[in-house]
């Protein structure tokens, strides 16, 4: 199991890898919302905002995000440590239930060119 600090270092990660994106990628990274990352297993959430092209991580709470964030994440830490590693599908993982994502239609629709 990943731990919490294995699981914030991921989302590091891949908020550098959004920072250093380019094309299509990097305007679909160019959000400004409010995030929650619920990892499941360890029932802690990262709250934060995507703005200009990064993740920036303002909290980490126990239990599931207290107020409904504009793009949610729900995923188990293992399974967050190998997206972003790029061991495990996004797709796959998300139409099997591994991964739930949650966030507007617009913001999905760009969100997919991340994932």
């Amino acid at each position: 199991m990943a731990t919490i600090e294995e699981c914030r270092a991921a989302l590091e990660k891949l908020s550098d890898n959004m920072q250093s994106a380019e094309g299509d990628v990097r305007t679909a990274a160019a959000l400004d919302r409010s995030v929650s990352c619920h990892i499941t297993d360890l029932d802690v959430t990262f709250v934060g905002r995507l703005t200009d092209g990064r993740i920036v991580v303002a909290d980490t709470l126990q239990g599931p995000p207290p107020e409904k964030a504009e793009i949610r994440l729900a995923v188990a830490g293992d399974d967050l440590v190998a997206l972003v590693d790029g061991e495990l599908n996004f797709a796959k993982a998300w139409g099997s239930g591994r991964v739930k994502l949650e966030a507007g239609l617009r913001d999905l629709f760009r969100l997919r060119k991340l994932l």
